[in-house]
């Protein structure tokens, strides 16, 4: 989801969110203008899911902090068997869920509550993780110790987090490896895969 000053995004102007790629590539979909509401921008979506080309068919996703619902959908255009998009403002959520029910058949579910609250109960493993939470809350340790510890995570899963640059070092479970890691302006993005624990 992610709250800061707004992105740079001309794919973010005017409520909208764009699917770059797969089945619905070119729909846009309104997004509500909620204070501070971050979308993921098209050049940081379209390097993600060029690092996830061969991850996303198939598998079950988790977008954590959904926000726009810009991952989550992106990850449904182009073939995930399964994403649950996890919201906790009210509004949002249900702005996401009229965006689900206008993907035809689309495996989704919009889940309104909060991420900490989600990850208490019991555990789906999903093969892909977003992360992109709100900015300078430090939610991001709290996160990643349940999605480990709470068997949210299949093996070999991908855990994408995008966060603000020259944020404090992050720490991570040790069987998290990282795969890349790049900046974009004031945004800085991770994608780590899970290690089998010995």
């Amino acid at each position: 989801m992610a709250k800061a000053k707004p992105a740079k995004n001309t794919s973010a102007g005017g409520g909208q969110i764009r699917l770059i790629g797969g089945q619905w590539r070119g729909r846009k979909l309104p997004v509500l203008n909620s204070e501070g509401l971050r979308p993921t921008t098209d050049r940081v979506k379209e390097t993600l899911f060029n690092w996830l080309m061969f991850d996303v068919r198939g598998g079950n996703c988790l977008d954590l902090f959904a926000g726009s619902g810009s991952l989550g959908f992106e990850a449904l255009s182009r073939g995930a068997a399964k994403v649950v998009l996890v919201e906790k403002d009210t509004q949002v959520a249900q702005q996401l869920q009229r965006n689900l029910a206008s993907l035809p058949e689309a495996p989704g579910r919009v889940i309104n509550t909060d991420a900490l609250a989600f990850l208490q109960t019991t555990a789906t493993p999903f093969e892909l993780v977003f992360l992109d939470p709100p900015f300078h809350r430090e939610l991001l340790p709290n996160v990643c110790q349940l999605l480990e510890q709470g068997g949210w995570l299949s093996e070999n899963a991908k855990i994408y987090i995008e966060r603000e640059q020259n944020s404090a070092s992050l720490p991570l479970p040790p069987n998290w490896r990282l795969l890349k890691d790049k900046q974009a302006g004031q945004v800085s993005y991770q994608l780590y895969t899970r290690e089998q624990v010995e």
